[in-house]
């Protein structure tokens, strides 16, 4: 294991596989110890979940045009997509059914291969300046029935597959980690020029050579190549 030195309040250092030993040595093993640190949820809190939307719940899905998607293989290995169209893209089938367009993408398909396995899926919707947001869990299957594709046209184009989603459970999450990120709040945002770009970080990922970017960073290619 690689050794990293890390900084502390106190201004002293920890070296990395010392530290992650000792962490590993002292992590918590049940939900017992995990209350006991954060206190028990209250009532409304712990039930407030439902397994079906409401009228209002729709509107906030057809009103976002960002979502995440966490889905995991068979073996348990968990996989983040955030996917992003117009809004009313996602459509709402009923009150404990979603369809979710599957947008040309770079053909990993991670979660369609995920789901395949293991049909458990969830998902967070994000409207842009809204601090609040919406959560889904449930259990998903990959169709490409065209008549279903055939309502989910942008500029005219369907797409090749769809995920469905049958709801277990839908609740609203609370501002804080937005409020505390500042994520809407662009005097709170870095420079995008300080932020590796995407080729760089392949490059270095691969051992290859950094990619030219005296015309400008963030140019890629696929930026033109949305649907």
């Amino acid at each position: 294991m690689a050794t990293m030195v890390i900084g502390t309040e106190s201004g002293g250092t920890l070296v990395g596989s010392d530290l992650l030993e000792r962490l590993r040595a002292g992590r918590l093993q049940s939900e017992d110890e995990v209350y006991a640190i954060c206190g028990e949820p209250h009532p409304m809190i712990r039930d407030k979940h439902t397994s079906y939307m409401t009228p209002l719940i729709m509107d906030f899905v057809r009103a976002a045009p960002f979502f995440l998607t966490a889905t995991a293989d068979g073996a348990g290995n968990c996989d983040v997509s955030p996917k992003g169209d117009p809004s009313g893209a996602v459509v709402v089938i009923d009150e404990r059914t979603l369809a979710i367009p599957d947008r040309p993408g770079n053909r990993r398909v991670d979660g369609h291969r995920n789901v395949i396995q293991n049909p458990h899926m969830g998902l967070i919707f994000i409207i842009p300046g809204l601090d609040e947001t919406l959560r889904i869990n449930g259990r998903a299957f990959v169709t490409a029935d065209p008549e279903l594709l055939g309502t989910m046209l942008v500029q005219g184009k369907a797409p090749k597959l769809a995920t469905i989603v049958e709801i277990d459970e839908v609740y609203m999450h609370c501002a804080r980690a937005f409020l505390r990120a500042g994520m809407w709040k662009p005097d709170q945002w870095p420079d995008p020029d300080t932020i590796p770009t995407l080729g760089a970080i392949m490059a270095q990922q691969k051992d290859l050579p950094a990619p030219d970017e005296s015309q400008g960073k963030r140019q890629e290619e696929y930026r033109s190549i949305l649907y």
